[in-house]
């Protein structure tokens, strides 16, 4: 559903009226007792990264772990999959914007990258929302240029930067059109988008180690 547009007098007088069409929901989530969350999801991710050999999907370098973290995760990883479905439950609606009740399916995965690693561009099918926790940013909150960011890539195609990359768009979103946008981590933060969105993790080029948990929703 559209938001509403937004209408000013040009400088002849006329009335000029913008409509923000098909908006893409990128939502932060500062989760709340985020320290005692994340001592204890660091302390299950660090065992598992031992006695479990990394699977390899996106990432590019660094440790993934097997997509059935809610079954060894512990009471930390139950309530951060709790959160998330409150939120998706919240920010999503049927066709004539009424609330719903969703049962959402679930599978959740950690990520743990050091100097150099990232993730490819990619997207999850079969979702309806997907969302990346921050257990520990590695000190890209203080320090952005250490790099990691999640970067999305505009859905609509990158036409408009392929025919004039000088010009973009003078509304809402626009200054981004046919590229792609960026957000830093930051230790505590949960990041939900559309499932489909393509996504990628810039390298991260810290010292210390950047632990992030990943996760999808779907009905």
């Amino acid at each position: 559903m559209a938001t509403g547009p937004t209408t000013s007098p040009s400088p002849q007088g006329n009335r000029v009226e913008v409509t923000p069409l098909f908006p893409t929901p990128v939502v932060s989530i500062e989760v709340p007792d985020a320290a005692n969350l994340n001592f204890e999801l660091r302390r299950v991710i660090a065992e598992r990264e031992k006695s479990h050999p990394s699977s390899q999907h996106s990432n590019l370098g660094g440790y993934q772990s097997s997509w059935d973290m809610d079954r060894w995760g512990g009471p930390a990883a139950l309530r951060l999959l709790e959160i998330a479905r409150d939120i998706a439950g919240r920010l999503t609606c049927d066709r004539a914007g009424k609330p719903v009740r969703v049962v959402w399916k679930s599978n959740m995965w950690a990520n743990v990258n050091r100097a150099g690693h990232g993730n490819e561009f990619h997207s999850h099918a079969g979702s309806f929302w997907s969302a990346v926790y921050y257990v520990d940013d590695g000190g890209i909150g203080a320090d952005p240029g250490l790099g990691g960011e999640l970067e999305f890539m505009d859905p609509r195609g990158v036409a408009p930067a392929m025919y004039a990359p000088q010009f973009t768009f003078a509304v809402p979103g626009g200054l981004s059109s046919g590229a792609s946008e960026t957000m830093p981590p930051r230790t505590g933060r949960m990041v939900m988008f559309p499932a489909w969105l393509l996504h990628a993790v810039r390298p991260y080029r810290g010292r210390d180690t950047r632990v992030s948990i990943a996760l999808n929703l779907s009905l």
